[in-house]
């Protein structure tokens, strides 16, 4: 198996590579870093590296295994954090200059459970600055001329480049499924709770959720299955799932699924491109797609979550402008000027709609199973001075349901991802649905 071989493998096929020792970790992260190191003045993934670190744990990883200890799930395996996220051995610097240098004593919880199912971290990637709208230096695999998307971006774009097949990214409005979709790879974001937080850095709390990209089905649900799990200090967290994601995923099912097709508000003002390639889906699909008008929830809903995320992100970044505000960029200032501006009624009354628009669409899961709609307004806007608009994203992180985003579509060479939605705790019976819509179409194909 070659290099390119190696690089394009996923998760779950590295992971039994290794198992069945006809491949070792250290060899597959050997190759991962030659091709960041190939790639990575093009693309600009990674914000931090270490080669010779990374290549030390793979071949501890590979004398455990040899020693019959190597059992977890991701053994072996590269992942890629975004630079959020906390990491013992690596900086973690959040996009901001006012963190440059910083060295976390402890890893996230996120991570310390990647390391416990032994996966190899192998880099930190790109992120908005404070996972906000200021951009980073990275560009899609597809067109570099085009923006990968954020906050997530270094992430979207190191798993869309055959870096690494598995990373970790946030999501407070739509920075996993909208980078995800514009880099044209898998997407996952968890039910809100799912995936414990400490060591995240906390934008806007009520909203913050750790996401996933990959490049199956099966690994978004195998790298769940690994994150998942109550930790006593997340206020938001939740005990696992009774049934695990891979075999809820991977579960037969006879019944093909129904989709309620949700347009949303922004419908219209969206890319005609991506309008007529969900024309020419729910035509393909036919009878199993039926479409709903659930307009005037998203919009209150929309609205909402911007008024939650900008108060929540005023309160947890204003200290920093106060102290230093020339290490604040003007676009995180214009944030957190509107977060202060806001009137505590208002936000009171945006935390308090959830569970009233929540009760609207839970309707739509039990009479239609999965809501489809876009995962963002269009492929990957041209240039890297912006991320592109979560409008399509914002109104299911507010409710707090599981997503996900599949490379389904494409225009003019950039890729569209598919957005499936579901019910609160119900991640496994969404990741089983994407899996049979993929094999669907691929079987028509």
């Amino acid at each position: 198996m070659t290099h390119d071989d190696l690089t394009r493998l996923t998760a779950t096929a590295a992971a039994d590579l290794i198992r069945r020792g006809e491949t070792t970790s250290e060899v597959l992260v050997g190759a991962c870093l030659d091709r960041i190191a190939a790639r990575q003045d093009a693309i600009h993934a990674f914000v931090h590296i270490d080669p010779d670190h990374a290549l030390r744990a793979a071949s501890e990883a590979d004398e455990a295994r040899r020693e019959g200890k190597g059992a977890g799930p991701l053994h072996g395996v590269p992942v890629a954090i975004k630079d959020v996220i906390d990491t013992s051995d690596y900086p973690t610097e959040h996009g901001s200059p006012a963190f440059v240098g910083h060295r976390p004593a402890a890893d996230a919880a996120c991570v310390a459970a990647l390391r416990a199912a032994g996966a190899i971290i192998i880099g930190k990637t790109v992120t908005t600055e404070l996972a906000a709208r200021r951009p980073g230096p990275t560009r899609n695999p597809h067109n570099p001329a085009h923006t990968p998307g954020g906050s997530s971006s270094g992430s979207a774009a190191a798993v869309a480049d055959a870096m690494v097949p598995l990373a970790l990214g946030t999501q407070t409005a739509g920075s996993v499924i909208r980078p995800a979709s514009f880099c044209g790879v898998y997407g996952f974001k968890p039910t809100f709770g799912l995936v414990p937080r400490p060591g995240v850095l906390t934008q806007a709390h009520s909203l913050d959720t750790v996401g996933v990209m990959a490049r199956s089905i099966e690994d978004l649900a195998l790298a769940g299955d690994v994150l998942q799990g109550y930790d006593p200090r997340d206020a938001s967290s939740l005990a696992s799932s009774r049934s695990g994601l891979v075999q809820l995923a991977t579960m037969d099912w006879p019944i093909p699924p129904i989709f309620a097709f949700v347009r949303s508000p922004a419908w219209g003002a969206a890319d005609a491109r991506m309008r007529d390639a969900f024309g020419e889906l729910a035509e393909a699909l036919g009878h199993q797609v039926i479409e709903v008008d659930i307009d005037r929830s998203i919009e209150r809903g929309v609205a909402a979550a911007r008024t939650i995320q900008m108060v929540e992100l005023a309160h947890h970044f204003g200290p920093l402008f106060d102290r230093t505000p020339e290490l604040v960029s003007p676009q995180l200032i214009e944030m957190i000027e509107e977060g202060r501006a806001a009137r505590a009624v208002d936000y009171a009354a945006a935390l308090g709609d959830r569970e009233a628009l929540y009760r609207t669409v839970e309707e739509l899961f039990y009479s239609h199973g999965t809501i489809l709609t876009p995962a963002a307004p269009g492929p990957a806007p041209s240039g890297i001075d912006h991320t592109g608009d979560p409008v399509f994203n914002a109104f299911w992180t507010y409710l707090g349901v599981p997503a996900v985003t599949l490379p389904l579509l494409e225009a003019d060479g950039l890729p569209i991802g598919v957005q499936l939605v579901g019910a609160r705790r119900d991640d496994g019976r969404l990741l089983r649905t994407a899996r049979l819509l993929v094999e669907q179409l691929a079987s028509e194909a």
